[in-house]
């Protein structure tokens, strides 16, 4: 009897080690837009197994704009959101979420394109035009109505007109119906590259002080999965080191990503990995930028306490 006992023990402790020491914490993870260079550190991170080696398994979920990933998180559709600063306001609006970590500084990711002509040689020359963007109260209209205000126009100084989706800014631009157009560096490098267009400014230069693009996480989770949340923040953050290491494969994995070549890729990745937070602390003067344009945009009546709209307790120690 005690020889088969033994027998099970070894059998029972065989088994043991030979299992995974737990299973990989899954944490669905949306993404504002499927094809934006900004949100390729989540595909590079998962490819290279950054998250995974935390115990995290991440689900990549792409979107159609911060409102349908907000809709998303409210839901409780996904975990975490990978969306941009000006977001934060849906917070003060009452949304179940919380941002917890700051991703990106500057807007580098857009510039206003114009046409090669002579119509616009200098943002001076845009008084009085026809500039569009995607939406009224996005961020793309916020920034072509700090443009018109920092270059003495009033904030209505530029002819600013929502027109949605890129393809139909491009065409209206070539028919000379408007006179520059927001888009991401991606889009303005492919464009510029065709004679036909030219990179008239890129917002980070007008905007130092903000944070494009930011990380939230459900109040649900924060409460329910703190060590979820503080994993997948370190893996975050190491494939942002990785990435900053090592260009050229960042490059290879981030060109199926965002449909472009090689070429420009790596000319976006050149312009953008600048922008990257590699610690996610959030900065005072980015968060009073982003507090004064929720007023600006008409999307909150006062400022907001930005202190009640972030944590950093999931945060890597340094």
């Amino acid at each position: 009897m005690n020889h088969a006992v033994s027998r099970l023990s070894v059998i029972a402790l065989a088994l043991a080690l030979a299992a995974p020491a737990g299973a990989a914490e899954q944490l669905r993870v949306g993404k504002a837009v499927p094809e934006a260079f900004s949100f390729v550190p989540l595909d590079i991170g998962i490819k290279k197994g950054f998250f995974e080696k935390y115990g995290i398994e991440a689900q990549s979920i792409a979107f159609a704009g911060d409102a349908k990933l907000q809709q998303a998180m409210a839901s409780d559709s996904i975990d975490i959101a990978l969306g941009s600063g000006p977001a934060m306001a849906f917070i003060a609006k009452g949304s179940p979420i919380k941002a917890i970590a700051a991703m990106a500084g500057p807007p580098l990711l857009l510039t206003l394109l114009v046409r090669n002509d002579d119509t616009v040689k200098t943002v001076a020359d845009l008084k009085g035009r026809r500039v569009s963007v995607s939406t009224v109260g996005s961020l793309t209209y916020w920034l072509v109505s700090e443009t018109s205000r920092q270059q003495g126009f009033g904030p209505k100084g530029i002819v600013i007109t929502p027109m949605g989706a890129t393809q139909p800014q491009i065409a209206a631009l070539e028919r000379n119906e408007i006179d520059g157009m927001v888009t991401d560096i991606s889009t303005a490098l492919t464009l510029e590259r065709s004679g036909k267009f030219r990179i008239l400014m890129r917002f980070g230069d007008l905007v130092k002080d903000f944070h494009i693009h930011v990380i939230f996480a459900t109040n649900k989770d924060i409460a329910q999965k703190p060590d979820a949340l503080r994993a997948f923040l370190k893996g975050w953050f190491e494939t942002i080191a990785f990435m900053r290491a090592n260009k050229a494969e960042s490059v290879d994995i981030a060109k199926a990503v965002i449909g472009k070549d090689t070429d420009i890729t790596a000319r976006t990745y050149d312009a953008l990995m600048p922008m990257f937070s590699d610690d996610g602390r959030f900065d005072p003067k980015a968060l009073a930028t982003l507090a004064g344009s929720f007023v600006e945009l008409g999307v909150l009546p006062e400022k907001p306490d930005m202190s009640k709209l972030y944590t950093e307790q999931f945060l890597p120690k340094q």
